[in-house]
């Protein structure tokens, strides 16, 4: 097994918006090094701020993983994310971030799903 990211991430401060892409078989400590990434990044967005989280290229993620993921939405929740766009994985490649948005984003974020980037970009304007 490599020590490989599974994670890329960028602001756009001018934007309001952060771009969070995840891809390849997501580990544990991949995950450990998202969440250290989004809560610096977080420093860079005021309240209101918007998320592209493209998890399209996903091949796979433990339920170990679940906590890491859901201390990243805790975390955009706490320091006030306003919309979050998000590509998903094929439905055969489910990794249940429909039913976590649910109960860590309590109904109060708005949340637009796609299928392209095209539309992302769209949903962002």
């Amino acid at each position: 097994m490599t020590d490989q990211s599974i994670f890329e991430a960028r602001v756009d401060v001018a934007r309001n918006l952060a771009r969070t892409r995840y891809f390849g078989d997501i580990t544990v400590a991949g995950m450990q090094d998202a969440v250290a990434r989004v809560d610096t990044m977080l420093a860079n967005l005021k309240p209101g701020f918007s998320v592209f989280a493209d998890f399209r290229e996903v091949a796979s993620m433990g339920l170990d993983c679940v906590p890491q993921l859901t201390q990243i939405m805790d975390l955009c929740r706490e320091h006030g994310i306003g919309l979050i766009v998000r590509r998903l994985p094929e439905p055969t490649r489910d990794i249940g971030i429909n039913i976590l948005s649910v109960v860590h984003y309590r109904g109060k974020v708005r949340t637009v799903t796609v299928d392209t980037v095209e539309e992302a970009e769209r949903a962002l304007r």
